[in-house]
């Protein structure tokens, strides 16, 4: 299971798939799962498999965009001017490679540049550039050059570069994207996991697409599959790094999944919340009870759809995303990958009409 995870988590985190353009991570879902169940697409791009002989509808679901950028002018001297596509922190962009994505199929590298710090005012070196201040160089020479020699057109989608590598430290590894290609992992794995064996439901495995532009994917896939629960996977960022109090963390690398019980955008269904904690309690997992003051996931959009989706989210906590360059400890992962099968094999029709029974 361990090999399995490291090789998908490196296909997945170096697949290019900014919000709007997730078409590399769709095509590895498809690729994994097109022998475990019936396929299907929303008209949005979310992609779903169904596995089951019947029972609720239990949806494991992660999203399959990461936050980028998109070209938005190209200067006469053959820059690229370029918006953020999700939350960017402008500390973290100078001198960083990307990958720009062309109509015609091919990636250009460039790097995100700027006016030198050679030639800026004393009080302007000790400030953070916006983004409107910074551009891709990629070697052109021209706007023509850029157009016609690289490909490059605006509203062409750009992705940060940085390799899948694996740190010193055992079990510790560094990628972009970790938000959310440990959710699309886990629910491909668990999918391949449980397609083998019975359980209880008729189990929805999905891809949104455009979460870190507003939740927008889960709408319409909400709308489409009409699950009866939902377990939303993702990559939250961690707490344990330096500027935290280390007693306070709830997302420490190594100790385990993150079950989620509050964020700005959703209440976790109390009943499903406490079922997942009780259920990792008593199979050994690993995991740590989360209480969120700013952030947001999915299940923003999914408890709201319909007629109501009880939901909880289940993450592998990351240092550092929305970066280049995150960290996580696949150990995190595989205890996620745990507890997700765990709990499908649970939500059988008694429990699952359990989690909203309010009269």
């Amino acid at each position: 299971m361990r090999q399995k995870a490291v090789s998908l988590l490196r296909e997945l985190t170096e697949a290019h798939s900014v919000s709007g353009h997730e078409d590399e991570v769709r095509a590895i879902f498809v690729d994994e799962l097109e022998a475990c169940g019936q396929l299907a697409a929303d008209r949005n791009g979310s992609v779903f498999c169904e596995t089951g002989e019947g029972g609720p509808r239990v949806m494991v679901t992660g999203h399959m965009d990461e936050v980028g950028f998109m070209v938005q002018n190209i200067t006469p001297c053959g820059f690229l001017q370029f918006v953020a596509i999700g939350g960017w922190w402008e500390h973290q962009l100078l001198s960083q490679r990307v990958e720009i994505l062309t109509r015609g199929g091919d990636k250009i590298l460039g790097v995100v540049a700027s006016r030198p710090p050679h030639f800026l005012p004393e009080a302007q070196r000790h400030q953070v550039m916006a983004i409107d201040q910074m551009c891709i160089d990629i070697g052109a020479e021209s706007a023509r050059d850029a157009l016609e020699h690289f490909g490059v057109s605006l509203g062409d989608p750009i992705a940060p570069l940085s390799a899948f590598t694996p740190l010193a430290r055992e079990d510790w590894f560094m990628a972009k994207a970790f938000d959310n290609r440990v959710g699309m992992a886990g629910t491909i794995q668990a999918g391949q996991i449980l397609s083998q064996s019975a359980h209880p439901n008729r189990l929805i495995l999905c891809g949104t697409v455009q979460e870190e532009v507003g939740l927008r994917g889960a709408r319409t896939a909400a709308h489409f599959a009409r699950p009866d629960v939902a377990l939303i996977l993702e990559g939250p960022p961690a707490d344990d790094a330096p500027g935290f109090v280390r007693a306070d963390c709830q997302g420490r690398l190594g100790g385990g999944v993150q079950i989620r019980m509050y964020d700005p955008t959703a209440i976790a269904n109390p009943r499903l919340a406490r079922l997942a904690i009780e259920t990792a309690r008593e199979l050994g997992i690993t995991h740590q009870v989360t209480v969120r003051r700013s952030g947001g996931t999915d299940a923003g959009s999914l408890h709201l759809a319909n007629d109501g989706i009880p939901c909880v989210v289940l993450g592998v906590p990351a240092r550092y995303i929305h970066s280049h360059n995150a960290i996580i400890d696949v150990n995190d992962y595989l205890q996620l990958l745990s507890l997700t099968i765990a709990l499908v094999r649970r939500l059988d029709e008694t429990t699952v009409q359990g989690l909203t029974a309010y009269l």
